[in-house]
């Protein structure tokens, strides 16, 4: 799959999937939602259907409009997906809400390493994680719901040359959860984020969840 092949479809009425809905019942909410969400949020491009799905999962329109796109992220992460690239979560919920139909790559929690670090430097089990794998985050998905500590250290790595192939940062809270996605959209790295102190794990596995469902309709 070359670059200039990407260009995924808008979605139609007509050519809606959804690899997640495993039943009638199912498929016909995610529809039904989906038709809902065309008119409301509009459905002009790929990074639409992210703010569709995203809106979905939190059960508020406005949520679109608080959505960032930087670098071209939806190329970005059909292109890591391509080349079966890792994906990094913070926690392991949002590891459990990743799709794991429709690519090959592996999805891994940062919790599940660094529990050494984390208490020889007092910092966050998930930030500790991100540092354990960092030789390994090169040209990898990293999928941020929760912890904007982990963000920060994601993104003092890209300082330092290193170049995740995709970045979805969207934790949620009071406490540097703001400011930690303002630093990633500083970053030259593709990226999904959000405005504000809004966001969580519905956000970032909805973002990766779309641009899964794209790459898997891609390659029909």
């Amino acid at each position: 799959m070359s670059k200039e092949s990407l260009h995924p479809a808008v979605t139609t009425e007509n050519t809606y999937t959804d690899i997640g809905a495993d039943t009638p019942e199912g498929f016909s909410i995610s529809s039904r939602s989906r038709n809902l969400a065309r008119v409301a949020v509009g459905n002009e491009t790929p990074e639409d259907r992210i703010r569709q799905r995203c809106s979905i999962a939190v059960g508020d329109w406005a949520m679109a409009d608080l959505l960032r796109f930087s670098h071209d992220p939806v190329t970005a992460g059909l292109l890591a997906l391509e080349a079966g690239a890792p994906i990094f979560t913070d926690i392991r919920m949002v590891l459990t809400g990743i799709q794991k139909k429709g690519h090959s790559s592996t999805v891994e929690c940062a919790l599940d390493y660094g529990a050494d670090i984390s208490k020889d430097l007092g910092i966050t089990r998930s930030s500790a994680g991100f540092i354990a794998l960092k030789e390994r985050l090169e040209g990898s998905i990293i999928v941020i719901g929760n912890a904007p500590s982990a963000l920060l250290t994601v993104c003092s790595f890209v300082d330092e040359g290193i170049h995740p192939a995709l970045v979805i940062g969207t934790p949620v809270g009071f406490v540097n959860a703001a400011e930690s996605k303002e630093v990633l959209r500083s970053k030259p790295v593709p990226s999904v984020s959000n405005l504000g102190t809004r966001g969580g794990t519905p956000i970032a596995v909805a973002s990766l969840n779309e641009i899964i469902t794209m790459f898997a309709e891609l390659r029909k």
